[in-house]
């Protein structure tokens, strides 16, 4: 059975004067996936995600998420999408079920903020201020307030970036856990383990452009047919797996 397209993203440029950060890329991202924008830093990731968001203007090519024309109906864009807003984005003093409130107001939906924070195993930090939650306590609420409006897409940027090896893998689970759910995840991340693991198919942009999109597997194989090999051998665990191994998966938190 063929996949449903939810966002269409057509010969996409955006300049900033002479500089050309996005240079006419295409790609598509199916309903249901999780799908992974690779890079390096300054690669127009970024860039990129905050146009199909509607957070940056393009300087042309075109952008259609579930149906709808990014030029021409922006605002019906916005309440479809949960964007992941960075930490400095919450007011630190406020308690877990204020800010969902407060996000609830901003979205004109009524939310259950427990039911919201069982979603991110965080019920028993409700009354906890946003300022006392640990690493991984702040990346799983800030994915809690993406899915506050019920979108159909979420936008996670770099969500694990700093986390320790037990947060990082509950994470990887809650982020499986919402894609099964029916939501489509788009995703950018620095760590390629975390991306052969979570997404069904990524795209690598460098310097503006697309340069390889497909399944992980599909890119490892292609990489393997040119006579790679690793200098190092296989195993079959690495240094994580041992952190993991010795010291558990329950997370630790402060």
């Amino acid at each position: 059975m063929a996949a449903n397209t939810i966002i269409t993203v057509k010969n996409l440029t955006k300049k900033y004067g002479d500089f050309e950060a996005v240079k006419g890329i295409s790609f598509e991202v199916f309903e249901g996936e999780i799908f992974g924008l690779l890079g390096p830093n300054g690669a127009g990731k970024s860039t990129t995600l905050e146009i199909i968001e509607t957070l940056r203007e393009k300087t042309s090519g075109e952008v259609n998420v579930d149906g709808i024309d990014l030029d021409k109906k922006p605002d019906e864009i916005k309440k479809i999408i949960g964007v992941q807003l960075q930490t400095s984005g919450y007011y630190p003093g406020l308690k877990l079920t204020e800010l969902i409130d407060l996000f609830g107001g901003l979205y004109n939906e009524t939310v259950d903020p427990l039911k919201l924070l069982d979603t991110v195993n965080l019920r028993d930090k409700a009354k906890a201020k946003y300022k006392e939650l640990s690493g991984g306590q702040k990346q799983r609420f800030s994915i809690a307030t993406t899915l506050i409006n019920h979108p159909k897409i979420i936008f996670l940027d770099e969500p694990t970036t700093g986390l320790d090896p037990q947060a990082r893998r509950n994470l990887w689970d809650l982020i499986k856990d919402i894609r099964s759910k029916g939501t489509t995840v788009i995703i950018t991340t620095h760590y390629m383990d975390e991306a052969e693991v979570l997404c069904d198919r990524v795209a690598i942009i460098d310097s503006g452009k697309i340069i390889a999109l497909d399944t992980p597997d599909k890119l490892i194989d292609k990489l393997v047919e040119t006579g790679f090999e690793r200098p190092k051998e296989v195993k079959k665990a690495n240094l994580e797996d041992v952190f993991i191994n010795l010291t558990g998966h329950v997370l630790r938190e402060d």
